[in-house]
């Protein structure tokens, strides 16, 4: 059998760029060569996409001289991404359209357009904003071209905090108590808002960008004057602001899900961070003497385990999941009751990251785990294809 094209696209404007290039590279290092063709496509922090070349190594090093910046596009007409080179970037560079790994074809030497059907299925390894929030799957619905991951309902709610609490609210899962605001209405009156959440929140508590992930833009307050500094950090990050509840003593416990219409879950996994919380610094740079720890599993009973499971589906269910996502969840030291915390539509795939360790500790492999995200890619195109697009009333 031929092999498939799969474009693995990464880095990306948010402030987990360095995150998305860690994953790509692991993703990337583990698709099985004699099953795969992997053609890299980059995304600066300034959003331009590029393609030939090391994109990885570029936008590690921010050197663009070996690759080209291409304008990508979709046409709904016909199946597949287009790229617009700049002549003047991609002149004297030789483009061999039958070489795997291609993305753009000799014409596009002279400026014209070049296809990117030749790419069987996209692998999105995109973190936070731009990315994981529905934008770079909406382009790629436009396009028709199978992609791993959520769609762009289920990425969009997922990322905002705040409606996604919304809406496990209607579904009745369990929730810790929050409120959220703007950053114009913090600018505007910081007292008096300070004022409500010391009155219906109280002391400690979360403040969080409503669209960021890797913890970006999180402070824990335990006064005034930190409430003040965390709710400034957050509005750097987001125009939309969400306060959370501080469970007591809180355990992270993580679950993998993965799945379509029947979606299964991992075993769940624990988090010690090598920090008060699970910050940007205990997940990606605390690896030397204290490095945040995962028990996996999860030292929970077996009714505790059943329960985040079940909440874990649930949840993905409600927001429509599709291939993968990772369901975070506190649970009370002092009480033991568990509350859901979010979902990650495009989790970690660093060596070190929970999603893939899970369905480690579940008996699938890293590589068998991107087989079957790469199948349920295909199957949710397929079952997305058998809709009609255009309308013809059934005659009676």
């Amino acid at each position: 059998m031929a092999k498939l094209k799969v474009a693995v696209i990464f880095g990306g404007r948010s402030g987990e760029h360095e995150v998305s290039l860690v994953s790509a590279q692991s993703v990337m290092n583990a698709l099985d060569p004699e099953k795969y063709d992997v053609i890299p496509v980059g995304i600066t922090r300034e959003g331009a996409w590029i393609v030939g070349g090391d994109p990885l190594r570029a936008l590690r090093q921010e050197d663009f001289s070996t690759t080209r910046s291409a304008a990508i596009f979709a046409d709904p007409s016909k199946q597949g991404l287009w790229a617009s080179v700049d002549p003047s970037v991609a002149q004297g560079i030789e483009c061999k359209p039958d070489t795997p790994g291609e993305l753009v074809a000799a014409n596009a030497r002279v400026g014209k357009l070049a296809t990117l059907s030749q790419v069987d299925v996209v692998f999105p390894v995109l973190h936070g904003t731009f990315g994981e929030d529905g934008t770079v799957q909406g382009l790629l619905e436009l396009a028709g071209v199978p992609y791993v991951g959520a769609g762009v309902l289920c990425s969009a709610l997922a990322m905002d905090k705040i409606a996604f609490k919304d809406v496990m609210t209607a579904h009745g899962l369990p929730l810790g108590g929050y409120l959220w605001t703007t950053r114009r209405e913090w600018l505007a009156d910081p007292e008096a808002l300070m004022d409500r959440v010391e009155a219906e929140i109280g002391y400690p508590a979360f403040t969080k960008p409503a669209n960021l992930g890797s913890s970006v833009g999180i402070s824990k307050c335990r006064d005034r004057a930190e409430l003040r500094q965390g709710l400034e950090e957050a509005a750097l990050y987001d125009r939309r602001i969400l306060i959370e509840w501080a469970v007591p003593a809180a355990r992270e416990i993580e679950v993998s899900v993965i799945g379509n219409e029947d979606p299964t879950a991992s075993v769940p996994g624990e988090i010690i961070p090598s920090r008060e919380f699970y910050d940007y610094a205990a997940k990606y740079l605390d690896d030397g003497e204290h490095p945040s720890k995962l028990l996996i599993p999860a030292p929970l009973s077996a009714a505790q385990t059943a329960y985040v499971q079940e909440v874990a589906i649930a949840a993905y269910r409600a927001i429509d999941g599709a291939g993968m996502a990772r369901v975070d969840f506190l649970l009370n030291g002092e009480t033991g009751d568990v509350y859901l915390n979010e979902i990650n539509t495009i989790p970690g795939f660093t060596p070190i990251s929970m999603y893939p360790k899970l369905w480690e500790a579940s008996g699938i492999s890293y590589e068998r785990l991107l087989d079957w995200l790469i199948d349920l890619a295909f199957d949710r195109h397929e079952e997305n294809q058998r809709s009609e697009r255009i309308y013809r009333p059934i005659s009676r």
